[in-house]
């Protein structure tokens, strides 16, 4: 397959050996499930309703390969509609590649983020602090942290000595302890997809992106595919109380995931997960540009161990769930006062790209001025019977 200059900038580099599932809202029939094929979108909503029940099949791959679909147009238009969005519904737009699945997420599986998040709750928010405690951290645990395994007796070393010093923290406890931090990032259907603004809550005055790597993983809790989230963070609030963590984390948009979820396959393995390098660029309408990458080989958990403190005896979610692992890059670059280091400006691109599963961009506004989210679990089942009853 030949991409042209519009989609190369999405696909994966090796797109032409990959199996791309998503959904697309179409005009007249709302949320679909989709396949992209030779630089076209193929509709396969009349064999998997929605991605939870593709997902759940024996064999989601050989489904989809097996079904013909719907040709619905070119991916290149498919993009400038979805860039263009999206005030009106007269024409098809991408949205996140989940539906019934709730969003999780972990969170301190990088010894880097694990710090910063020390800093947030040591600052209570307040990013004029964040250098000093962030010099005091690093010289004091950020090197070894990197090398701990978490669980181990060297990591309960680890604990005892940080104890003795006073620097022990709630984020080192899931960080290097024997339990991940495993919550609630978003309700079913609330993501928003490729193109879409992105939310801060207003009150947030330092925050930032947080550029990932998402497993999709079925209602037996096993991943059968990969995509690419930005689970939007603000630090301040989280800063000044862990549990303000839902208010942190959960606001209109404030999850953004895709383009596509990746099925694995025979050339595409967890394998290339643990490998994987996530790269960031943030752009400001003030010309400010950050870059920056986050190493799948430096995550403290391997993503199967991730999957099990999420799913097991303990909990089960029978639709599946999309699972965030987590992000080495806590950006630090000043952007206006220096030691504060960054944060959001309305306005900015935020690009999250990784090899081998393409690019999400998504631009950054309020959550309190982006569109409401009015398109959940009922508006899906009203739109999907009404497909049945054209039928």
């Amino acid at each position: 397959m030949t991409a042209s200059a519009n989609n190369l900038n999405i696909l994966p580099i090796d797109h032409h050996d990959s199996t791309l599932v998503g959904r697309v809202h179409r005009p007249g029939l709302g949320a679909s499930v989709i396949v992209v094929r030779d630089n076209y979108v193929f509709d396969i909503t009349d064999a998997a309703p929605t991605l939870s029940d593709l997902f759940n099949q024996n064999d989601p791959l050989g489904l989809v390969q097996s079904i013909e679909g719907e040709n619905v147009g070119a991916l290149d238009a498919l993009i400038a509609s979805s860039l263009e969005r999206r005030d009106n519904n007269e024409a098809a737009f991408l949205l996140a590649p989940s539906d019934l699945q709730p969003i999780k997420a972990c969170g301190v599986t990088f010894a880097a983020s694990m710090i910063e998040r020390v800093i947030d709750e040591r600052t209570g928010g307040d990013p004029g602090q964040a250098d000093k405690i962030r010099k005091e951290m690093v010289t004091a645990i950020g090197v070894d942290l990197n090398k701990i395994i978490p669980g181990s007796d060297a990591a309960q070393k680890a604990k005892d000595e940080l104890l003795s010093r006073g620097l022990w923290s709630q984020y080192l406890e899931v960080g290097i302890g024997p339990d991940a931090e495993i919550f609630t990032k978003a309700s079913p259907m609330a993501s928003v997809g490729y193109g879409a603004k992105v939310g801060l809550h207003p009150i947030s005055k330092w925050n930032n992106p947080e550029p990932e790597i998402v497993l999709a993983a079925n209602g037996q809790g096993q991943a059968v595919g990969a995509t690419l989230g930005n689970d939007v963070n603000l630090r301040d609030v989280e800063g000044r109380s862990a549990l303000l963590l839902g208010k942190a984390k959960d606001n209109n948009a404030s999850s953004a995931i895709g383009p596509f979820v990746r099925l694995f396959d025979d050339k595409f393995t967890m394998a290339d997960i643990r490998n994987a390098v996530v790269h960031l660029r943030v752009e400001g309408e003030d010309g400010f540009v950050l870059d920056g990458t986050s190493s799948m080989a430096e995550i403290s958990r391997d993503p199967i161990d991730l999957i099990h403190h999420a799913y097991g005896d303990h909990h089960q979610y029978p639709d599946g769930f999309m699972l965030f692992m987590g992000t080495l890059f806590a950006p630090i670059q000043d952007r206006d006062v220096k030691g504060s280091g960054f944060t959001h400006k309305l306005g900015d691109k935020v690009t999250i790209q990784s090899e081998k599963l393409g690019a999400l961009v998504n631009h950054v506004a309020l959550s309190t001025e982006i569109a409401p989210w009015t398109y959940g679990l009922s508006a899906l089942f009203r739109d999907l019977a009404r497909r049945n009853d054209r039928q």
